[in-house]
């Protein structure tokens, strides 16, 4: 008796380990489900990159406005000063973009750059002359690329049409910083990442071949 009901408890504890064994495999992680997680609002769904967008849209005006201020007095190159100018007003009207198109889909943006780019500024904010130049320029050209990718994979499959625009115009702006700051003659291209490598192309037919086919 006492064996039996021994058993049959080691077969209930065995069988409630395998579900919960099972339920651990089986369930999606918090990161899995944040990534996948929309809202839905009157412009269509919302996700999580949709948000992303906007708050790397806002931080980067947060500490390219500052820099470009830093110009006006520590940049030698007349040419620097103005593209740092031409930068800072630009992002002052992406800036307002975005705040317009938070607001509508009630997303919170941050109110201060991020770890990185404050850690630019402070560098910035020691220099002065051709280094400042040069680091002003590098730091801003490698940025606005990191940007545009990510602007363009979210322009490309976002379901959300006031994101859409938004991706739009801020592609538009970034595109021209871009230009501006290649301008100056001081972006070290060799440093930026290279472009992805593209999947093998398919064998192109020969013409005997193709008369062969036929």
């Amino acid at each position: 008796m006492h064996r039996l009901l021994r058993g049959e408890i080691f077969m209930l504890a065995s069988f409630v380990l395998a579900a919960a064994a099972t339920a651990v495999l089986i369930m999606p992680s918090p990161s899995d489900s944040a990534a996948t997680q929309s809202t839905t609002t009157s412009f269509g769904p919302l996700t999580a990159a949709d948000r992303d967008l906007l708050i790397k849209v806002r931080q980067a005006g947060l500490w390219e406005m500052p820099a470009g201020d830093y110009a006006q007095t520590r940049a030698e190159s007349q040419r620097v000063k103005q593209v740092a100018r031409q930068i800072k007003d630009e992002h002052g009207k992406l800036d307002l973009l975005v705040r317009q198109s938070a607001k509508k889909l009630g997303v919170a943006l941050p109110d201060e750059p991020n770890a990185d780019q404050q850690s630019w500024l402070a560098q910035m904010a020691s220099e002065s002359g051709p280094a400042f130049d040069k680091d002003y320029v590098n730091l801003l050209r490698a940025a606005h690329g990191k940007v545009f990718s990510a602007i363009a994979l979210v322009r490309a499959g976002t379901r959300n049409a006031e994101v859409r625009k938004l991706a739009s115009d801020a592609n538009a702006f970034v595109m021209r910083h871009m230009t501006y700051l290649e301008s100056t003659g001081l972006v070290d291209h060799s440093q930026l990442p290279e472009p992805p490598t593209p999947s093998p192309a398919p064998p192109v037919a020969l013409a005997g071949d193709m008369r062969r086919q036929q």
